[in-house]
């Protein structure tokens, strides 16, 4: 049996009558710029994430850009990050003309090693973007304290992490800014990019909403250039067909894991994923295991028609654009091995039992 990594047609297919009523609204009302379901969503969003202000934005992306913006962050500026994440936590930082500082991640949730962030405090350093990655929020408790005692902006990379909770708050609504992606692939996923800014500060609200739209504030008058950067309203009316349904998707995500840990618990060289337990309600984008035989099982699998990927098969100290940034590669010793170990298996709500004891039989005969 086959069984593809995320099919988004089982999705819809449960979805469809709620869906295609959503689209056809918008394009009955034909406000597709800012519409009322941005407004709407906007407004969820901050409700789910315990907070008062909600700016939507064009992608996940663009919320990190505009969020270090918005923190005051610019050239001569440094930002203190995860080597292990995906490309645009590290770029946009790059992209505002800052330097990216990267610290090495624990050897089993991936996420960034908190015990590493002060050592690289320096006298330039302005903020900090913690990445809840594969779905697990970081020790934001040990960020906020790091951040208290230099003065520096936290800025919650949530992406993989909408609806997950940190000693039961919710994913980025602990630091100054959290931003979100609706990438398709996410727990909560768009039908194209999308993204989400949450915020508890009212300057700051104020800044991502004219950032967003060319830095214009009111419409004509831009005291400063910003981005093209709006949510578009189909997307949010998409998205807000499938709000309600976040918690139930992400609860059968998390009995997925349980089956995948259970299964996997005696199988030698496999190591499956760490959860702590300020992790109070991780939400599983991915499911990562990690193998020194990784290139075995990965050949199995597709061999078996069964669906993966690798989360991220090179660290960011390690990518060719960061090369005049120094880092040798025995400075990341963990996000290194990650690189060349972890692999991802299929864990979207959709998933049969059927297919997941099919993904299970294969790892298993891969490694025995």
């Amino acid at each position: 049996m086959a069984v593809p990594l995320l099919d988004l047609t089982r999705q819809y297919s449960y979805l469809k009558p709620e869906l295609d009523r959503a689209v056809l609204d918008v394009l009955a009302h034909s406000r597709f710029i800012l519409g009322p379901e941005v407004t709407h969503l906007e407004s969820e969003i901050a409700r789910l994430c315990k907070v008062d202000h909600g700016i939507g934005v064009a992608s996940g992306t663009d919320a990190l850009m505009i969020a270090l913006r918005a923190a005051g962050v610019g050239p001569g500026d440094e930002v203190i990050t995860t080597d292990f994440s995906f490309f645009s936590t590290a770029s946009v930082i790059a992209r505002v003309g800052a330097t990216p500082v990267f610290v090495d991640i624990e050897p089993d949730t991936y996420n960034l090693d908190v015990t590493l962030i002060e050592q690289v405090v320096t006298d330039r350093t302005r903020a900090i973007i913690p990445v809840h990655l594969f779905g697990q929020p970081a020790d934001m408790d040990a960020v906020m304290e790091v951040a208290a005692r230099h003065d520096l902006k936290v800025i919650e990379d949530a992406a993989q992490a909408i609806g997950a909770e940190y000693k039961g708050r919710p994913a980025g609504s602990i630091g100054d800014f959290g931003c979100f992606s609706f990438y398709p692939t996410k727990n909560l996923g768009a039908d194209g990019d999308a993204g989400m800014i949450v915020t508890k500060t009212p300057e700051h609200e104020t800044l991502c909403r004219s950032l967003r739209a060319h830095g214009e504030n009111p419409k004509y008058y831009h005291q400063f250039i910003g981005y093209n950067s709006r949510l578009d309203t189909m997307q949010a009316a998409v998205l807000l067909v499938k709000l309600p349904y976040l918690r139930q998707w992400s609860q059968i995500r998390r009995e997925h894991a349980r089956r995948y840990d259970e299964a996997f618990a005696d199988v030698p060289d496999l190591v499956t994923p760490a959860v702590r337990e300020y992790a109070t309600f991780h939400i599983y984008n991915q499911y990562t295991l990690a193998s020194t035989r990784r290139d075995q099982v990965v050949a199995a699998l597709k061999k078996a028609g069964i669906g993966y990927c690798v989360y991220y098969p090179v660290a960011f100290h390690a990518q060719t654009c960061f090369a005049s940034l120094g880092y040798k590669p025995d400075e990341f010793p963990v996000s290194s091995r990650a690189a060349s170990e972890v692999f991802s298996l299929p864990i979207y709500p959709e998933l049969t039992a059927e297919e997941q004891s099919e993904v299970i039989d294969a790892v298993r005969r891969a490694l025995a």
